[in-house]
């Protein structure tokens, strides 16, 4: 009886049943799902190539959007090709370790690239603020600074929440009603008193994604203060316009995470299934949509697609 309590209280594997009440639609699920994350590979890995191949494009923005393409590989990698096989062949396990791996590496660079729009936010601002000063206050060594910090906080922000899930008791059940692990769906299933990990997860969400936010609104609105001082309607227009690509990228990401979060911890009368439809959204689209942004928005990044895509043209 000892042995049999301890395998309940720490399962070995969890059992991830998807999309609750759409488990008969999974396999169409899966098929734009599929097509969203070749996209998304297709596209980032295109970025990064275009980026560094082309030293005109070695400038902070781009750079920072390097930063942020990985973070969305890794991000989107560590959870679809599971949520494939779960679809496609009915691979509902996953091992405690892989669920604790999945857990850190989604949350962690996920808090990276909520990061990395703060960077951009700030480069932002001071090519639009402090023009003249755009090139001394971001050098090479500055922006290499503020990856590493922005990637530190990651890290040792969300290192905890696998220790904290791994000494929690399991008896309730070892069934996950998700396509992924992530940290309050564990939590869920625990069957003791979790307040202070929930109010961990809590402090951790705000100190990173709300925090976050906050500064990327205070720098935009620094940034329209002085976008208003500009003498003509053109100027204004063309000025605003640089921020275009940052701004629409800023609302595809953080719109379904706020969702997602929300209604995790207070949305009780949220159907399941909306709300993992959603987080898989969360995961999919941004990084499929950021390269496309950027692509379709920014000249400079366009011209170079089309030279890569017509070498031979002449």
């Amino acid at each position: 009886m000892p042995l049999s309590n301890k395998t309940s209280l720490h399962p070995s594997t969890f059992i991830l049943i998807g999309i609750p009440g759409l488990e008969n639609a999974h396999i169409w699920i899966s098929i734009p799902f599929c097509l969203v994350y070749m996209l998304a590979l297709l596209g980032n890995f295109a970025l990064l190539f275009i980026i560094k191949t082309d030293p005109s494009l070695h400038e902070p923005m781009y750079l920072f959007l390097c930063m942020l393409a990985v973070a969305d590989l890794v991000v989107c990698t560590t959870a679809i090709p599971k949520l494939l096989s779960l679809f496609w062949f009915k691979d509902r396990e996953i091992r405690f370790e892989a669920c604790l791996t999945q857990v850190f590496l989604i949350h962690s660079c996920s808090t990276m690239e909520s990061g990395f729009f703060v960077a951009m936010a700030f480069d932002r601002y001071v090519a639009i603020c402090k023009p003249l000063r755009h090139s001394g206050i971001l050098t090479h060594a500055v922006i290499g600074s503020l990856g590493l910090a922005i990637v530190f906080r990651g890290v040792v922000l969300l290192s905890p929440h696998p220790f904290l899930l791994r000494w929690l008791p399991y008896c309730k059940t070892n069934i996950i009603s998700h396509t992924y692990c992530e940290f309050m769906a564990l939590i869920k299933l625990a069957c003791t008193e979790t307040r202070i990990r929930r109010a961990y997860s809590l402090i951790v969400a705000f100190l990173t994604g709300g925090l976050d936010f906050i500064l990327i609104i205070c720098s935009y609105i620094l940034i329209l203060h002085t976008v208003f001082q500009l003498p003509s309607k053109d100027a204004r227009l063309k000025t605003l316009g640089t921020c275009g690509s940052h701004v629409c990228v800023i609302l595809v990401s953080y719109t379904p995470a706020f969702f997602s979060f929300l209604t995790h911890r207070f949305g009780h009368h949220v159907a399941p299934h909306v709300h993992i439809f959603v987080a898989n959204i969360y995961l999919l689209v941004p990084p499929m949509v950021n390269p496309i942004i950027y692509g379709v928005r920014t000249k400079r990044i366009r011209e170079r697609i089309l030279k890569v895509f017509s070498p031979l043209k002449a």
